[in-house]
């Protein structure tokens, strides 16, 4: 072998090494993975090539590149995401008034009555609670008309800023949507029936994330367009306190007590029983001697004058 084939074979194998170190087999350059875009996507990529997919000699698709939240990334001008919620304590002479007259309220401000309950206390009054929810930017005029309804006994306001949390759950969404395209992207290609087999338990999978995540998103969006005001509805105390005297009560309350003294009586009459027969007993031995001792005496007497 002459100098010059031999420089020419390395100069051979170091442009197949550079060539190997740049690219990935089926055309994916290295830049084109995105981790964060999608956790999986390496992952998928070797699965490809240690299964070579068939006859499609490992192609994939090229990972989706990373998408942008709506309303960009934190620090980006996202809007502030905030959860408002409201709890008021009113008291009405008229509970069933009271929550028709909410109810128009929530419907004027464009809400709705999500639950309403009227039921009687101990007092025998009635109380009621009526939940609104109200668009999130008419809350604090929805919030006036509420307290106008009656006397205010109590009210609280919460304002829970769940913007991180909103936007993690979009970046995770779009993780889920970049990690199904790609499996369903491998699937199309696939050919043995265990690669089939095998990603489609990965699409599952996905899928069944990307569900979780797009109900609690939905959740959250519902919170945030519709704040949530909670009234609780009571009826003034009566004059001089816990409703006055109650004659029938009174009349109520004696006969229990009769009937309650009748059986302290039974009871206490079956207890000492036993003590009461043995007593008897006794009692009755103790007349029965009484009446033998006079005619004892008598008859002693009669000898003592006989032997006279």
């Amino acid at each position: 072998m002459n100098y010059r084939a031999f420089a020419l074979l390395i100069v051979c194998i170091a442009v197949v090494i550079a060539a190997g170190c740049t690219s990935i087999p089926g055309g994916i350059t290295k830049s084109a993975v995105s981790p964060e875009a999608a956790p999986s996507a390496n992952a998928a990529i070797r699965y490809s090539q240690d299964t070579n997919l068939g006859n499609t000699g490992g192609a994939i698709a090229p990972v989706p590149s990373p998408v942008t939240p709506p309303g960009g990334l934190p620090g980006q001008g996202i809007d502030t995401k905030i959860i408002k919620t409201a709890d008021v304590t009113l008291e009405v002479s008229d509970v069933t008034g009271a929550v028709e007259t909410i109810k128009g309220i929530g419907t004027r401000y464009g809400g709705y009555l999500s639950t309403t309950s009227i039921e009687k206390n101990y007092n025998d009054q009635l109380t009621g609670t009526v939940i609104l929810r109200i668009p999130a930017d008419q809350f604090d005029g929805a919030l006036n008309g509420v307290k106008g309804v009656g006397i205010v006994k109590s009210i609280s306001t919460q304002g829970q800023d769940v913007t991180e949390e909103y936007v993690d759950v979009q970046a995770q969404i779009t993780s889920y949507q970049n990690q199904l395209a790609q499996y369903n992207e491998i699937m199309k290609k696939a050919v043995k029936v265990q690669d089939i087999i095998d990603i489609q338990q990965q699409i599952d999978q996905v899928q069944t994330n990307l569900d979780r995540l797009n109900g609690r998103m939905k959740y959250l969006n519902s919170q945030i367009d519709y704040s949530t005001i909670t009234v609780t509805l009571q009826e003034p105390e009566p004059v001089g306190g816990q409703g006055g005297h109650d004659f029938v009560a009174a009349i109520n309350e004696g006969i229990a007590g009769f009937f309650g003294v009748i059986d302290a009586i039974i009871v206490l009459i079956l207890s000492l029983l036993p003590l009461i027969l043995i007593g008897g007993a006794a009692y009755g031995g103790y007349r029965l001697w009484k009446r033998k001792q006079p005619v004892q005496a008598k008859t002693a007497t009669t000898e003592q004058r006989d032997l006279k």
